[in-house]
């Protein structure tokens, strides 16, 4: 845990793979908690960003959510930040699906999904934390497997 008492991108990334291999059984179980938890993380990932640019995190919230309201101050004057506001509001739409019909046949899985969504935040922010010319879209992670192409043809040379 970081010394803010909160998880490090590094331990939500062990708990999202944790949960992604968890039973359905365990899912659905507890996924009342984990929608929460999925805020949690995300909003974890987002302040580690913050902090790391020198900004105090917000208690605000933007549509009722912290986690929204983090995107936003993050995204401000980062137009690159801007590839994760889905990511981020995926992350509430599952929530809000789980706490909608905890009982529902679907709940495991979109318990398992909605890990994977927050783990998707923490590998872009992670990402982008190590190398601030990741790319502008989420997914692209140019600079990321420039290096690795790179690091794989020196290896086969």
């Amino acid at each position: 845990m970081t010394t803010h008492d909160r998880p490090s991108i590094e331990d939500v990334l062990k708990r999202t793979e944790a949960l992604v291999a968890a039973s359905d059984e365990e899912l659905a179980r507890n996924a009342t908690a984990l929608g929460d938890e999925f805020l949690s993380m995300g909003e974890a990932i987002l302040e580690a960003w913050l902090e790391a640019k020198g900004a105090v995190p917000t208690d605000a919230t933007s549509e009722g959510f912290r986690l929204l309201a983090l995107h936003r101050q993050a995204a401000r004057g980062n137009p690159s930040f801007n590839a994760c506001r889905e990511t981020c509001r995926e992350i509430v739409y599952h929530r809000n699906l789980i706490h909608s019909d905890p009982a529902a046949p679907e709940t495991a899985r979109r318990a398992r999904l909605g890990a994977m969504v927050v783990r998707h935040l923490a590998l872009f922010i992670g990402g982008k934390l190590e190398s601030d010319g990741l790319g502008e879209f989420c997914c692209s992670s140019r600079g990321v497997r420039q290096t690795e192409q790179a690091e794989t043809q020196s290896e086969t040379a």
